[in-house]
């Protein structure tokens, strides 16, 4: 979590922390697993169809009251739930369109209140022909650039960007689309996006996704996803310091 570098009782005079700056990536991509999704989603449904059918038969228990509520649960749990995926490239090419840079953080002045929530109006060019448009990728990268004061001797940048030989532990996140769109090279996509954090829990997220698409120059109505965020994955290292004092560094 991104809080752990927000604590600025640890600042001292002139620090230099690091990371020093992050940035949040999306990007339209295409993936196989939006079909193992709904195949999965599918296989539940039918899983409690034939349950109903046996406590009915065998106990005489008519269960299909609940049919509604479990329909929601596996719908949220396998359509909406993001998913952790390596979006490996170029030989698969699962991005296919231009990248969006949805949030740039200075992690020397941010504040929790500036990430508690997240609001964007970004848009994307459909870069392949011909393509099912799957979801969105996202994936973060982060600058050891030092501050104005402290400047690092040789900036270095750590991505998490879709990569076949620079991949990392960290993946990238899938959002699908239930069901997915076909699209041409030349499309536009038009999002508003917003992440806020769960009433239930600080540490889970939801993100509500409008999309508009724009073909041949004429726009087609905007859709609107939810998608849950029940893990957080990404870590992040804090590392303040000060006037001689040892680096404290924090995982999460």
């Amino acid at each position: 979590m991104f809080d752990v570098i927000c604590y600025r009782q640890l600042i001292k005079l002139h620090p230099c922390r690091y990371p020093s700056h992050a940035r949040m990536w999306m990007a339209p991509i295409r993936s196989g697993l939006v079909d193992q999704k709904m195949s999965d989603y599918e296989g539940a449904m039918q899983d409690w169809r034939s349950f109903i059918d046996e406590t009915k038969s065998f106990y005489g228990v008519d269960m299909s009251v609940l049919t509604n509520p479990f329909t929601e649960e596996q719908k949220k749990y396998y359509l909406q739930v993001w998913c952790y995926i390596a979006l490996e490239q170029p030989s698969s090419r699962s991005d296919i369109g231009t990248c969006m840079v949805v949030k740039e953080i200075d992690c020397l002045t941010a504040t929790i209140n500036d990430i508690r929530n997240v609001h964007a109006s970004i848009s994307s060019s459909i870069t392949e022909e011909n393509m099912r448009f799957c979801g969105f990728g996202g994936w973060f990268d982060v600058h050891f650039r030092g501050s104005n004061k402290n400047p690092a001797q040789h900036e270095i940048e750590l991505t998490t960007a879709p990569s076949e030989d620079y991949g990392t532990h960290w993946g990238q996140q899938v959002f699908l689309l239930h069901p997915p769109l076909r699209v041409q090279r030349g499309d536009d996509l038009i999002l508003q996006f917003s992440m806020s954090r769960s009433k239930d829990n600080h540490r889970l997220m939801e993100v509500d996704l409008s999309c508009e698409m724009r073909q041949s120059g004429k726009s087609l109505p905007a859709f609107q996803k939810k998608f849950y965020i029940d893990l957080v994955m990404c870590g992040c290292l804090s590392v303040n310091l000060t006037n001689g004092d040892l680096p404290n560094q924090s995982i999460s």
